[in-house]
């Protein structure tokens, strides 16, 4: 895909560098979805208007400042590669705005070379630049090298403090690609912890399209999110985000682990923010339910702060709030198993089988019950469980004389857990049977 954006853009006239992330990936050998595109000697209004005529123009706007611009092709071919559109920059400096280490802005500057372009940015590793011309390999801080030595290095003394969200950014570049931390950005990170309050919480957590994909989340995704946590805490920057981990410092190796399996079990986002949150709430309450039940609210909150989608919010909350579930109460039989999924819906009750999978292995137990378990869910899945499933619905009841009112919905559930317990009794039939055999009455 990026290179098919590439061969479009090179046809557009213009001298244009891949920058960033796809030159760091495509040095890697690994497949890139980014394709961001520098281009020397013009600001940011001569690019917006050598770049109408190719489609519609935007400008790009990130924090609050302007960075480039992103066009959307008239050509349908290539605007169905990127239908987020195709991001380009004129080269960018900081300009300091006051005293404060934070007091800057970011402008165009056109006399500006690719090489001082590549000095502002977070990591050697993504300050680097093709030109799309003639495959020109721009490395102006040695960031091929610190990817051949898997070492992550801040591209200058100031970078933290030009962008806090780097912060995050620098963790989960951890946890993607299970590079080390050069010790000098290891301890500007420790210097510049605090700053990670004043980052907007949607670049942490919701993400700036409300997809809940920002840095934290593309952390918890990573493959060694495990080995990124560690290196949050030993920074100071975990509690700086989640002030909650502070009292639970003597939780966070078991913590760690149980995200870790969560990732090697690849399981979904939902169920990876759920491990990092399920014992935040010990130093409050020690106790089973009680524990789960601080937790679930620690992690609605933080969710909440860190603008994470509502529907995301409620499912990990469901699945902290749910996950001590007692060993006595593990479904052991299909009707067990039609139970769970009744009790709990079935995402829920899948969502609990993996953190409890996940809790299992990072402690070194044995999972076979809870294998067991998933197993049986996943037997049961197509049996009746749900309202949906039922052989009659409420306008059955109404034709029998039901009126609509709580007694219609109390008289469906109560079907419905007869047909959980007896799967052949989910027939029009035997359902209206049952109505009568019950002598519900319509109500009056």
């Amino acid at each position: 895909m990026v290179r098919a954006i590439e061969d479009y853009v090179r046809s557009l006239g213009l001298d244009a560098y891949l920058v960033g992330g796809a030159v760091r990936d495509e040095l890697l050998g690994l497949e890139s979805k980014d394709a961001d595109f520098l281009v020397p000697a013009v600001d940011t209004d001569q690019l917006h208007a050598a770049l109408a005529p190719y489609g519609r123009v935007e400008d790009l706007v990130v924090a609050d400042r302007l960075v480039g611009v992103r066009l959307y092709p008239a050509d349908e071919q290539v605007r169905a590669l990127a239908p987020a559109g195709i991001e380009f920059a004129p080269p960018r400096k900081e300009v300091s705005t006051g005293p404060g280490r934070h007091d800057f802005e970011i402008v165009a500057d056109a006399s500006l070379s690719v090489e001082d372009d590549m000095r502002r940015r977070d990591f050697t590793v993504n300050a680097m630049a093709r030109r799309l011309a003639d495959g020109e390999i721009v490395d102006p801080l040695g960031g091929h090298a610190d990817l051949e030595r898997r070492v992550l290095r801040a591209v200058s003394d100031t970078s933290f403090a030009e962008d806090p969200l780097r912060l995050i950014r620098g963790l989960r570049f951890v946890s993607q690609l299970g590079f080390e931390l050069d010790g000098r950005t290891k301890a500007q990170m420790v210097e510049e912890a605090p700053a990670v309050g004043l980052v907007s919480g949607e670049r942490i957590g919701g993400g700036l399209a409300a997809d809940g994909m920002g840095e934290l989340s593309k952390l918890l995704l990573g493959r060694e999110p495990g080995k990124a946590l560690v290196v949050a805490r030993e920074t100071g920057v975990l509690v700086e985000l989640i002030p909650e981990f502070g009292p639970a410092h003597y939780l966070t190796d078991h913590v760690f682990a149980v995200v870790q399996e969560t990732a090697n079990a690849g399981d979904d986002l939902a169920v990876r923010l759920a491990a990092m949150f399920h014992d935040l709430g010990k130093p409050v309450d020690s106790s089973p339910q009680g524990h789960a039940q601080v937790s679930a609210e620690i992690a609605r909150a933080t969710m909440k702060r860190l603008r994470y989608p509502s529907k995301l919010t409620r499912r990990v909350v469901a699945i902290v709030r749910g996950h001590p579930y007692r060993a006595e109460d593990r479904p052991t039989t299909p009707r067990g198993a039609r139970r769970f999924l009744l009790e709990h819906g079935d995402e829920l009750a899948f969502d609990l089988v993996a953190h409890r999978l996940a809790d299992l292995r990072a402690k070194g137990r044995d999972t076979s019950g809870v294998e067991e378990v998933r197993a049986l869910l996943l037997q049961e899945l197509s049996s009746p469980h749900r309202l949906q499933d039922l052989a009659v619905d409420g306008s059955d009841l109404i034709a029998a004389g039901f009126e609509e009112g709580p007694e219609l919905g109390r008289a469906l559930q109560e079907l419905l857990e007869l047909v959980v317990d007896d799967p052949a009794a989910n027939t029009r039939e035997r359902l209206l049977e049952y109505v009568q055999e019950r002598g519900w009455l319509p109500s009056t």
